[in-house]
This record gives C-alpha cells, sequence and structure tokens, in this order.
C-alpha cells in the first residue's frame, strides 16, 4: 500500500493506471493497424532496442512473443549501430525500440541502421515528436504524460501494457485482449497491496536478489534496477533457476530476496526454488496469490498469468519508494543520474 508521499515518483505510480487506460481510450485503431502489418509482414526474427527501464519492458515483450508466438526476440546492444558501424542482416525482420524520450542517439541510430537493412520499425515512445518516433514505420504513443522523477515508472508500465497488447492483438487472443483492456483497473487495485513487511529488512539491508522465471523475470530486473537507482541499494536480479548456478553461494542468513511467482507454467519451479533459498536462512518474500501469511506479498490479480507480473511490478514501486526515503534517499533526484539519458 503506498501511503501519503511528497515525492514525485509516489504520484506517477499512482498515475500509471490512468496512463495506461488514455492509450486504450485512444489508440485501439493504432494498435490494431500496427498489429495487422506486423502479422501481414510475419517475422521469422525480432529485435528490440532499449536501455534501463525500457530494455526491461522490452525484455518482458520479448517472452510474451516467445512463448504464445515463437518467434524469437533478440535484444541488439545499439553501439553496434551508433559506434562499430556493423552492416546488418535483418530483411523481413522486425524491430520494436522502446524510449521514453526517444533522443538518446544510439537508440535512434539503431533503430536507423535496422531499417536501413529492411527491417520494419515499430516504436514505443512518449514523446511523439522525437527522433525515433520520426523514423519509424509505425508510433505507438505511451501518453503517460510528463514523467519528473529520474525513476521510470508509468513509463515502464505503460511500454510494458502496450507490448502485451499488441502481441494479443497480433494472436488474436481473446483472453489476453481482454486482460489487456482490464488492465488498468487491476493496477488500481495493486496500488493498495500492503508489501511494508518487507520495508526494515531491505531498509537495513547492503544487498539484495530479486528472483522470477519467464515474464516474471524482466520484472525482477526492474525491480533490481529501481532498488539502485532510488535506494542506493545493491540488488541484482535472477532466473529462478540462474540463482542456483553460483549466486546461490552468496546466500547466507538474513539474506533478503524478494521471488515474483505468478501462476503461470513456471509457479512449481518458481516454488521449489523458494524453498531451496529460504533453507539457507535467506529472508525471502514471495508476490504470489494465496491466503496471508509471513513472507507473502499479496497481488492483485490481473484476469491473465503473463500479466500478473506488471501488476505485482505495482505494487513493488511502492515499495520500493518507501525503502528509498527509509534510507535517507531522494527517489526523484538520485545524485549521479538525470531524467533524459543520451549516450553514443
Amino acid at each position: 500500500m503506498l501511503p501519503p508521499s511528497t515525492t514525485a515518483m509516489a504520484d506517477e505510480i499512482r498515475e500509471a493506471p490512468e496512463a495506461i487506460a488514455r492509450f486504450f481510450d485512444r489508440d485501439m485503431p493504432v494498435l490494431r493497424e500496427t498489429a495487422r502489418r506486423l502479422g501481414e509482414r510475419n517475422p521469422n526474427v525480432i529485435v528490440t532496442c532499449a536501455r534501463g527501464s525500457s530494455d526491461n519492458a522490452a525484455a518482458y515483450f520479448k517472452y510474451l512473443t516467445e512463448i504464445l508466438m515463437g518467434v524469437p526476440v533478440a535484444s541488439i546492444g545499439p553501439s553496434v549501430a551508433s559506434l562499430y558501424h556493423a552492416p546488418l542482416r535483418l530483411q523481413g525482420a522486425t524491430i520494436v525500440s522502446v524510449s521514453q524520450s526517444g533522443k538518446s542517439p544510439d537508440i535512434v541510430s539503431l533503430q536507423a541502421a535496422c531499417r536501413a537493412a529492411g527491417a520494419f520499425a515499430i516504436a514505443i515512445v512518449n514523446d511523439t515528436s522525437s527522433p525515433l518516433a520520426a523514423g519509424a514505420d509505425a508510433v505507438l504513443p505511451l501518453h503517460a504524460g510528463e514523467e519528473r522523477s529520474v525513476a521510470a515508472t508509468k513509463t515502464f508500465l505503460s511500454s510494458a501494457a502496450i507490448l502485451a497488447a499488441l502481441v494479443a492483438e497480433w494472436r488474436g487472443d481473446e483472453s489476453l485482449i481482454r486482460a489487456t483492456r482490464d488492465l488498468p483497473e487491476a493496477l488500481k487495485t495493486a496500488l493498495t497491496a500492503d508489501w511494508s513487511e518487507a520495508l526494515p529488512v531491505l531498509t537495513a539491508a547492503s544487498s539484495a536478489y530479486v528472483i522470477g522465471r519467464g515474464p516474471a523475470l524482466p520484472i525482477a530486473a526492474e525491480a533490481a534496477l529501481k532498488l539502485k537507482e532510488t535506494a542506493m541499494l545493491h540488488a541484482e536480479a535472477f532466473s529462478g533457476a540462474e540463482v542456483m548456478h553460483g549466486p546461490l553461494q552468496l546466500v547466507e542468513r538474513g539474506f533478503p530476496v524478494i521471488a515474483f511467482r505468478p501462476e503461470d507454467a513456471a509457479a512449481d519451479a518458481m516454488g521449489e526454488a523458494v524453498l531451496r533459498l529460504r533453507a539457507t536462512g535467506a529472508k525471502v518474500f514471495v508476490a504470489e496469490a494465496g491466503t496471508p501469511k509471513p513472507g507473502r506479498l499479496p497481488i492483485a490479480p490481473s484476469g491473465h498469468p503473463l500479466l500478473d507480473p506488471l501488476v505485482m511490478s505495482l505494487s513493488f514501486y511502492g515499495l520500493a519508494e518507501q525503502v528509498a526515503r527509509a534510507r535517507g534517499q531522494d527517489p526523484d533526484r538520485p545524485s549521479r543520474l538525470k531524467k533524459v539519458t543520451e549516450t553514443l
């Protein structure tokens, strides 16, 4: 549950459901036309172009596309185009670029290189007057409004929700289509979820792990990023499988772990990972469905297991904002970061 706060981050967390609802209210024809063109091209491969939180949204899209469409999705490092000027072979492929500002030169450069190599370019941007939008074949605007906090929250969720809706329309999956339209209401409920049990543990921590599987893994990556940039807490994200291949060695009694466990095909495997982590003495908090009990972080069901990681993400944001303030940090203005980062 997000308590009253004067931070822009808290305000923007609360604004996320309405931002997503605005997209569905205003741009369904654009979404359907983009999905139609994507289906018409029938790409054998999709590449993504993004950094930071936007890259986590792109990774969420990767899992949905590979699970539901069977099309491999790969992230291309922007420097391949912006610094190394490598020739790309992408005839018949699609590039999906995600950027709040649409201005970073490396992101713009990679999209242009992919398009010149034959790829169909889709841009998800908050600023539709940006160079990235101007250089795309199709633009899906976030309608998130100004984001004043350096930490991206509503733009991340808007990007991920729009990408989920794109996959749903491309597949013609009526169940997922309905769930994406209902997502703003599920997110409003997620704002009331009380994750404060984890607050004192994370406030006192020097390091933490965040784990997930499948579409929940990019949400874990986004959560770890938020703890680093807003709370100055060293946090690392791992797959619930990958954490057993080395990182487990660092887990000692009391070590904090946040686990995202939606009721999808990976739920049982994630349950086993949680048990192994708890056996080390780690302090594990699990975002999952079920009756309240110690160590369980309540979630708001989205109506579809592949969307549940998004509602978990919003509840986590509320926790991260509280952790930052409890650690004496300003989540809106991290000392070494700025809102628009332009890299080559």
